[in-house]
């Protein structure tokens, strides 16, 4: 297993930096988290390359896009065996309507985050998506009516300064 790197204050700082805004110039980050250009780019560099930075991304709003229906949907799968777990992720990481999937604990074995153009667009995707991979043993579906708060950047850690 790769050694997972260790960050410091400064690092959490470029982070949250690019967080808020990931096409920010590598000036424009050194002034925000009080670096040099040089030092600051080559901490951006290493967190690149040991995959602490794993991507850049844009945040698309969802009805303009054409999918403005996100809905939550918990599954739960009639047995655990192996090949009936690997069956069932193998699929919805094949799923472009799946946008996240969790693993969990309680009640439901995974949750996923959906996103479809409307209701009939989503009892397509129960109907051809899900069932058809078999091994489910129920789906249970809440749909998103307003969002409170949605953010991509992470808290500050206690007793880091970050």
């Amino acid at each position: 297993m790769p050694e997972i790197p260790r960050l410091d204050v400064t690092d959490r700082r470029i982070i949250r930096a690019l967080q808020r805004n990931g096409r920010m110039t590598n000036l424009d980050l050194a002034a925000e988290v009080n670096l040099s250009p040089s030092p600051c780019l080559r901490r951006l560099r290493i967190l690149e390359n040991t995959n602490v930075i794993q991507g850049y991304s844009i945040d698309v709003d969802a009805k303009v896009y054409g999918l403005p229906v996100t809905v939550f949907v918990r599954v739960s799968l009639e047995n655990h065996t192996e090949s009936v777990v690997a069956n069932f992720e193998r699929q919805i990481r094949d799923t472009p309507e799946v946008l996240e999937c969790f693993v969990m604990t309680g009640l439901a074995d995974y949750l996923l985050r959906v996103v479809v153009a409307d209701l009939e667009d989503y009892e397509r995707f129960v109907r051809a998506r899900l069932h058809p991979i078999g091994g489910i043993s129920s789906i249970d579906t809440s749909f998103v009516y307003g969002v409170v708060k949605k953010t991509a950047v992470y808290p500050e850690v206690e007793g880091n300064g970050g």
